[in-house]
């Protein structure tokens, strides 16, 4: 596997790819305490300023631990493409009521009673660090190259990993 630490704009546009092709990360929170809290998240979208967005109950466990110390970390992971990332950030929450409108859909019917909903709010993670994993192929052809590396003892391209430089 290859190294490639990327520039801003490669970076970007690298995170972006793999945010919008895996879509669910497992947001933590509570980072400062034992047991850490995890939960699955579906990403909303990604804005222009690079920012990663949520809806989430206002009640839940992990708006209540953004409120004490906004610092986060979302793992996405696509294991069937071998496409990983891990991003540390900083989380804002939000209940403008213009952003609850543009991020709501109807999936979100299965959590909320609607856009009006008192308890729905939304979660900016500002992307602070990342890394990334990415094999570049499927997990067969991946396996297929690692096996020929083993029976040839030659190193094979299995994919490329590297800090995004936010």
């Amino acid at each position: 596997m290859s190294t490639e630490n990327l520039n801003k704009e490669e970076s970007w546009k690298k995170l972006r790819e793999l945010v919008d092709d895996i879509k669910v990360a497992m947001m933590v929170t509570g980072l400062e305490k034992r047991p850490i809290n995890a939960i699955p998240m579906r990403t909303k979208k990604i804005d222009d300023n690079g920012n990663i967005w949520f809806v989430s109950a206002g009640n839940s466990e992990h708006n209540k631990n953004l409120q004490i110390n906004e610092q986060v970390h979302l793992l996405y992971s696509d294991p069937d493409d071998n496409e990983f990332v891990t991003l540390y950030g900083e989380a804002e929450i939000t209940k403008d009521k213009k952003i609850l409108e543009d991020l709501y859909s109807s999936t979100s019917d299965n959590w909320f009673d609607g856009v009006d909903d008192p308890n729905l709010t939304a979660i900016k993670v500002k992307p602070v660090e990342a890394y990334f994993w990415d094999s570049k192929t499927n997990k067969y052809v991946t396996l297929f190259k690692m096996g020929i590396g083993a029976l040839t003892g030659e190193k094979q391209d299995v994919g490329e990993k590297g800090k995004l430089d936010l």
